[in-house]
C-alpha cells in the first residue's frame, strides 16, 4: 500500500471513529505492515492538509482525533441549545487543586481551600471520570491520593499534565482551568472573588513533599507529570464546612 492509500484509509477511520485511536490502534488498520516511522508521517500530513478548516486533527491523551476547532464553538452551540452542565465553585476549585497538584488527599484540598470537601464534590469529580484514585498516603488512616485522569485531558484537548494553562499572579488554578475547559465546552467559571483567586493561587505554589505507596490494579499512566502535593503541616487555617457545597461532611483526618 502506498502511502496516499494509507493517508485516505487513515483519515476514514478517524473521522469514522467515536474515540480517539491510538497508534496501536491505527497500525491495525494496516495489519503492521505500516511502521510508525510512516504512521507518524502520515499524520503529520493529514494535519497540515486539515489546517485552515473548520475541523483539526489533534493529539489528546487518549490518542488522536479530529475534533471542532475552538473558535467556531459558538456556532455549533446553536445546534444544541440546552446549557451545558454548570459546575460550582467549589467543584472547579477542589478539581484544579487536583490538577495542579496531584496527587493529593481530602486533607491536602481542605488544607489550601480552608473548608470541608464533601463526598458530593469527589463523587461528582469521580462519575464525570476527571478524577480517580491512584493509591494511598503513607499515613494514619492511609488517606487515599487523587489524580486527574486521561478522560480529563482529552474532554479538555490536551494530552498532556504539561499543557495545562500556566498559573500567572492573580489568575487562580481554577479561573484558568475553566478558561481552558471552556473552549472545549465542558466547564463553566463561576470564580469572581479576586482575594480567594489570588491566595488558591499563592498556596499552589508553595513546594511540598510526599511518599506515595500504589494502589492496588491499574496504575496512572507513568508518562504523566507530577506535581509535588501539599504538606500535611503546610496549613495553619482549620476546616469549615464549605458553603459552596449542597451538604458538608465532617473532617476526614489523617491521623
Amino acid at each position: 500500500m502506498n502511502t496516499q492509500d494509507a493517508k485516505r484509509v487513515l483519515e476514514t477511520a478517524l473521522i469514522c471513529a467515536q474515540q480517539p485511536l491510538t497508534l496501536r490502534e491505527m497500525r491495525s488498520l494496516f495489519a503492521d505492515a505500516v511502521g510508525p516511522d510512516t504512521l507518524r508521517s502520515v499524520l503529520d500530513e493529514l494535519t497540515q492538509d486539515w489546517e485552515g478548516r473548520g475541523v483539526e486533527l489533534v493529539a489528546v491523551a487518549s490518542g488522536w482525533r479530529f475534533q471542532s476547532r475552538p473558535e467556531l464553538r459558538e456556532y455549533l452551540d446553536r445546534l444544541h441549545p440546552e446549557k451545558p452542565q454548570r459546575y460550582s465553585r467549589a467543584v472547579m476549585e477542589t478539581l484544579a487543586i487536583i490538577a495542579y497538584r496531584q496527587p493529593v488527599t481530602r486533607g491536602d484540598i481542605e488544607d489550601i481551600r480552608g473548608v470541608v470537601v464533601s463526598t458530593q464534590i469527589v463523587k461528582q469529580l469521580e462519575d464525570r471520570g476527571w478524577i480517580d484514585v491512584i493509591g494511598y498516603r503513607e499515613a494514619p488512616g492511609r488517606p487515599a491520593l487523587y489524580a486527574t485522569t486521561r478522560q480529563f485531558l482529552d474532554d479538555l484537548g490536551l494530552n498532556s499534565l504539561e499543557q495545562l494553562p500556566t498559573l500567572d499572579f492573580g489568575v487562580a488554578p481554577a479561573e484558568a482551568l475553566a478558561d481552558a475547559a471552556g473552549i472545549q465546552g465542558q466547564l463553566i467559571n463561576e470564580v469572581n472573588e479576586m482575594n480567594e483567586v489570588i491566595e488558591l493561587a499563592e498556596l499552589l505554589e508553595k513546594p511540598a513533599t510526599d511518599v506515595v505507596e500504589p494502589a492496588a490494579g491499574p496504575q496512572f499512566p507513568p508518562s504523566f507529570p507530577t506535581a509535588p502535593i501539599v504538606s500535611d503541616t503546610g496549613a495553619s487555617v482549620p476546616a469549615q464546612p464549605d458553603p459552596q457545597s449542597d451538604a458538608a461532611d465532617q473532617v476526614h483526618t489523617d491521623a
